[in-house]
């Protein structure tokens, strides 16, 4: 619950429509669901339940395969196959712990239970009158009786909080020394990329591709910490844009969209781009043609462009690959193929992207 609330609180939120459903431009009712968006031809390469390419079904002579049923199913199952690999993780966590736990009773002749009374248990100092007082200044509300009938109480749940971080921490110490290499690895989809919408280098070794609205704060806000992460990985990290207009909540989205298309026909996207974010409060079309200006685009062209509205097709078409790989907020990115919802701190970027470099 508190995930979920963290959750909503970094992306932009709609009522999705069904994959392959043209999005209506008109302005609907907005829900709690949320709407975000991926791209191009992707496949969930986490392990289908047969090989790619093996048969699943036949239409007379007409085969219907694992791969060709693929992308219809990658959405729904993404958040399952998520679901399998933070299980695995947890429990691949609590099986390393134990294991480096029962290498170093064995290497001091103790049993596993021993070493921690000896190696931590023993340490941990009894909790201090003022630890005392401070715990229960805060739950004085909830026990609703005197600091003397309860003390004894909240020195043993302490003395027991103390015990519990100081064998996690002396487990971690234990962890580091053990060079622990985890080869499981999170599920990916692979998503593809418009190579005029690249900031970076294409070719390197981490692309993010990020599924955006232009008229979403939380993609507004997000932008300083792609940039910033951008300026520290110069060469080997890249950021690729694709579109999630959310029109049910923001009906000037889809404009901004074609007009960021219709200024990277001038070789201006990134830079119009920027100032869509920028200035999220002027997405009307006067606003559209104001930054145009602003960027010495040629304003008949760029005018034609927009009243012509010729990028909408494939602009929709973002948005319904993205609904396809089960991307449910925007901004949402694949790092690597790896997914990660909301606008994220940077350490979170960091922390994925140090994964990638490393990886051999």
């Amino acid at each position: 619950m508190i995930r979920s609330r963290l959750l909503l609180g970094m992306v932009c939120a709609s009522v999705l429509l069904p994959s392959g459903t043209a999005q209506s431009s008109k302005k609907t009712k907005a829900s709690d669901k949320t709407a975000g968006a991926t791209s191009a031809a992707e496949r969930d390469t986490t392990g289908p339940t047969k090989p790619m390419g093996s048969e699943l079904a036949t239409i007379g002579d007409q085969k219907i395969t694992e791969e060709e049923l693929a992308p219809l199913v990658a959405g729904q199952l993404r958040p399952l196959r998520e679901q399998e690999y933070q299980i695995k993780k947890k429990a691949l966590d609590t099986l390393i712990g134990q294991k480096i736990l029962e290498a170093e009773a064995k290497k001091k002749g103790l049993a596993t239970e021993k070493l921690l009374e000896q190696e931590v248990d023993a340490k941990v100092p009894e909790p201090s009158e003022a630890e005392v007082a401070a715990v229960y200044a805060m739950q004085r509300e909830q026990l609703n009786r005197p600091l003397e009938e309860v003390k004894v109480q909240l020195q043993q749940t302490l003395k027991r909080a103390k015990v519990q971080q100081a064998r996690l921490e002396y487990q971690a110490r234990l962890r580091e020394q053990a060079k622990v290499a985890v080869l499981l690895s999170p599920p990916r989809v692979q998503v593809g990329f418009d190579p005029a919408r690249v900031r970076g280098n294409p070719k390197a070794k981490v692309m993010i591709v990020e599924f955006s609205d232009f008229q979403c704060p939380f993609c507004s806000a997000v932008q300083g910490t792609l940039k910033s992460v951008l300026g520290k990985h110069t060469d080997n990290v890249a950021l690729a844009f694709r579109d999630m207009p959310v029109i049910q909540i923001h009906p000037l989205a889809m404009g901004a969209a074609e007009a960021a298309r219709c200024a990277g026909e001038q070789g201006k996207f990134w830079e119009y781009h920027d100032l869509l974010f920028g200035d999220q409060g002027a997405l009307e079309k006067a606003g559209l043609i104001a930054k145009a200006r602003q960027l010495q685009l040629d304003e008949k062209q760029f005018d034609a462009c927009l009243s012509t509205e010729k990028y909408m097709d494939k602009i929709r078409q973002d948005s319904q690959e993205g609904l396809r790989a089960g991307v449910s907020g925007t901004p949402g990115f694949f790092v690597n193929g790896i997914f990660m919802s909301g606008a994220q701190p940077e350490a979170t970027f960091e922390k994925l992207i140090q994964e990638q470099l490393s990886a051999p």
